[in-house]
């Protein structure tokens, strides 16, 4: 049987369970591999153009993440296999620099928030400035790439506001940008490849020992966060100042949450009509659960 692969996603989760031993401890056989902080960001940065793109070309791992309507989309072209007996919540926002003339959501109509393409930021970035702004007057900037190249583009000057998620969250409110409005989201798990269910089980026990842990302690182990950022923000991050992140929720992502999706994507045309896939949620997931 195949070893499990495991690539920890931005988060703690992952790397409470590996300090604890909880992998091992629920009888998984796996590899441990982190790319993000060890490529300096370049594997995020792959020469696709957004997440779905990414999942498109193929992952490596039996279990990665991204934000939820993405994998959505995904699953129902087939790329992947959407896991449905669990989701996380990230927390993300809308930042300008300090000196910004921005003051409300409202202000940022017209203005180009820098989001990644078909990405967590994209959706929900829409999803929250839709109550203050009318559609048409949202704009998105896709052109500073992903997570850490638009964090640090944005730090640098280059961008008039962007949506941040997790880590980068913290490290632009631990530096004095604003936060103009919550964008939080729900991220989604994908399975990929043929993995052993009954090893998909064992890691998400895992991972649920080590989400008590997290919210019990969460100080004891925000400096996990270095272990994903490039080595270039590691001097000016102080992750005792940050919170504990992405949390997941064990409860079903399920058939209507799944359908809402589907169809607020569609709306959004955030997808071109014809290449979203079936939306039938029996083929697009997986469950532990007997069906």
């Amino acid at each position: 049987m195949a070893m499990f692969k495991i690539e920890p996603h931005f988060r703690l989760q992952e790397w409470v369970a590996e300090e604890k031993g909880y992998f091992r401890a629920e009888g998984l056989d796996y590899e441990f591999k982190e790319f993000i902080r060890s490529s300096g960001g370049a594997h995020h940065v792959t020469g696709a153009s957004g997440a779905f793109q990414s999942i498109e070309k193929g992952r490596e791992s039996n279990i990665t993440c991204a934000c939820h309507w993405t994998v959505n989309v995904a699953a129902s072209r087939g790329h992947t296999k959407l896991f449905a007996d669990a989701y996380s919540v990230a927390p993300s926002g809308i930042f300008v620099p300090s000196d910004s003339s921005i003051e409300s959501p409202a202000d940022l109509a017209g203005v180009a928030v820098s989001v990644g393409f078909q990405s967590g930021s994209h959706y929900a970035t829409i999803q929250a400035l839709e109550a203050y702004i009318p559609r048409e007057q949202i704009k998105l900037s896709f052109g500073e790439g992903m997570l850490f190249s638009r964090m640090e583009a944005f730090f640098d000057g280059k961008a008039a506001a962007a949506t941040l998620f997790g880590g980068p969250y913290y490290f632009a409110e631990q530096l004095g940008f604003r936060k103009i409005i919550d964008t939080t989201f729900m991220i989604g798990a994908m399975i990929n490849g043929d993995p052993d269910m009954e090893d998909v089980r064992k890691y998400f026990q895992a991972l649920r020992r080590a989400q008590r842990d997290i919210d019990l302690r969460p100080e004891l182990y925000t400096h996990y966060y270095k272990m994903e950022f490039p080595e270039r923000f590691h001097a000016a991050m102080d992750t005792r100042r940050w919170g504990p992140g992405e949390r997941i929720v064990f409860e079903p992502y399920s058939r209507d949450v799944f359908e809402q999706s589907f169809e607020w994507i569609k709306s959004h045309e955030i997808f071109a009509p014809d290449s979203m896939g079936a939306g039938n949620f029996e083929q697009a997931t997986l469950s532990l659960a007997p069906r």
